[in-house]
């Protein structure tokens, strides 16, 4: 088997990537790197640097390599940016990811196309959050997500193109981009603690969420492929027990072994309470016993004392500053 990771250089690609060459797959990586770094990519998979948004690009890849499987992982993830960063989104997330699809099918020799989508496509007050549910995202990524989501199902009816699609959520753990200021708040929580920052909380800090360590989503991803059950199916994965984002920052503190400094910035839009059921996903690849969050934030914690502290990367440029966070406005250019 041959198979290509996109993304394969960013937190969660990579992590797919090595279970990936430890089941003896051929593991092909394009990342642009534009949130991963290069060294996070396993040792034995070949790299190619570059962005699903170039359809050529990508054609010849499909053609060098005939890949039978397909894990596409690459996107941009900030959910609460992508109000400002439409056309971003958009192109990155949608755009990119159906010149993947295009290139599969034209293919005719892949097997399976995993798709890694998010909690973000069932919007708010829909917990626990179920397969079954209706998906209402409100926020840009979301759409985008459940948009290649609804692309999928059409292409394998019309085509045979055999998917399956998980929803991770609150992902955390070791490799993961801690420079990034915009999304994975444990990692910008350890790199605020490492530098001598407080921890920035939006609003009062009751947001609850079920913050799921990667040894708990990445090896169930890369398995898929191995799974018939799985194929066309769509599963949420992750941890189970939501806590408050205040709760979360103690811990953080408690891990990294730093009093707890809190600074409280203004509540932005966002979903209040997020946590998904995971029945169906342990009806088809089994039960596990998840990885405690206390025991993933002491691994992670280890890594980033390890790695150092990391210059916080802001966006280069919005495409809407209207109602945009002031902590985010700050040093922002509005693109056209």
């Amino acid at each position: 088997m041959t198979v290509l990771v996109t993304g394969g250089a960013g937190f969660i690609g990579a992590h797919v990537a090595r279970h990936l060459l430890e089941a003896d797959r051929d593991v092909v990586v394009l990342d642009d790197l534009s949130g991963g770094y290069e060294e996070n990519v396993p040792a034995g998979a070949t790299f190619v640097e570059g962005s699903v948004t170039n359809p050529e690009l990508v054609d010849d890849l499909f053609r060098e390599h005939g890949f039978t499987h397909v894990f596409h992982i690459a996107a941009y993830a900030a959910e609460g940016l992508s109000h400002f960063i439409r056309r971003f989104n958009y192109t990155n997330n949608v755009v990119g990811s159906i010149n993947v699809v295009n290139s599969a099918i034209r293919a005719e020799t892949v097997a399976r196309f995993v798709f890694t989508s998010s909690i973000a496509v069932y919007g708010p007050g829909q917990t626990p959050m179920t397969e079954a549910l209706t998906p209402e995202p409100e926020d840009p990524y979301g759409i985008a997500k459940y948009a290649v989501e609804l692309d999928l199902a059409a292409a394998q009816r019309m085509f045979g193109l055999d998917y399956t699609i998980f929803r991770p959520h609150n992902v955390y753990g070791e490799l993961q981009n801690i420079a990034d200021t915009y999304r994975n708040v444990i990692g910008i929580f350890m790199n605020q603690l490492q530098s001598g920052r407080p921890m920035s909380i939006f609003g009062d800090g009751l947001q609850t969420r079920a913050f799921t360590h990667i040894d708990d989503v990445a090896p169930v991803i890369a398995r898929s492929i191995d799974v018939p059950e799985a194929a066309n199916e769509t599963f949420n994965v992750g941890a189970d027990t939501p806590y408050t984002v205040l709760e979360l920052a103690q811990t953080v503190a408690r891990v990294l072994g730093v009093e707890p400094k809190i600074e409280h910035l203004p509540a932005r839009q966002e979903v209040v309470h997020a946590f998904s059921d995971h029945s169906k996903l342990h009806g088809v690849f089994g039960e596990q016993t998840p990885v405690p969050l206390e025991d993933g934030l002491r691994r992670m914690a280890e890594w980033v004392q390890e790695v150092g502290v990391r210059p916080p990367v802001r966006f280069d440029s919005v495409e809407i500053l209207r109602n945009l966070p002031p902590s985010w406005a700050s040093g922002m250019a509005q693109s056209v």
